[in-house]
């Protein structure tokens, strides 16, 4: 069982930055390969960036990209860390922000077996 749970969430306005964390406990998920998918209201959850178990190798929706970044920070003994660093953000990129691991390098929702509480973004325009 991976217990995670986001933070850094908030209402912003347009072209603001916001930087999202995501954590789990000690070593239970640095083997994984984690990621970010967001849900806006209506809609499903959508893939938003991913970085592999060491943190060399990752990939950004193509809606994000240049705006968006993903980091992970392995070295911790008490948890690892994901971020997310969300600049120039746009009233599109309101929703609620999930992160989620997977023992597959995956753009694929479905392949992901654990997922945090989610955290709620809010871009106004």
């Amino acid at each position: 069982q991976v217990q995670l749970a986001e933070s850094g969430g908030g209402l912003v306005q347009a072209g603001d930055s916001l930087r999202l964390s995501c954590a789990a406990p000690g070593r239970s998920a640095s083997s994984y390969h984690w990621a970010w998918f967001r849900q806006a209201p209506g809609k499903e959850r959508e893939f938003v960036a991913i970085i592999n178990w060491n943190g060399i190798t990752s990939d950004v929706a193509d809606s994000v990209k240049d705006r968006f970044s993903i980091a992970r920070d392995n070295a911790n003994n008490h948890e690892t860390t994901l971020y997310l660093q969300m600049n120039n953000l746009k009233p599109e990129d309101t929703g609620v922000y999930y992160c989620g691991v997977s023992r597959w390098y995956s753009f694929d929702r479905i392949q992901y077996e654990y997922w945090g509480q989610g955290t709620q973004v809010t871009v106004s325009s």
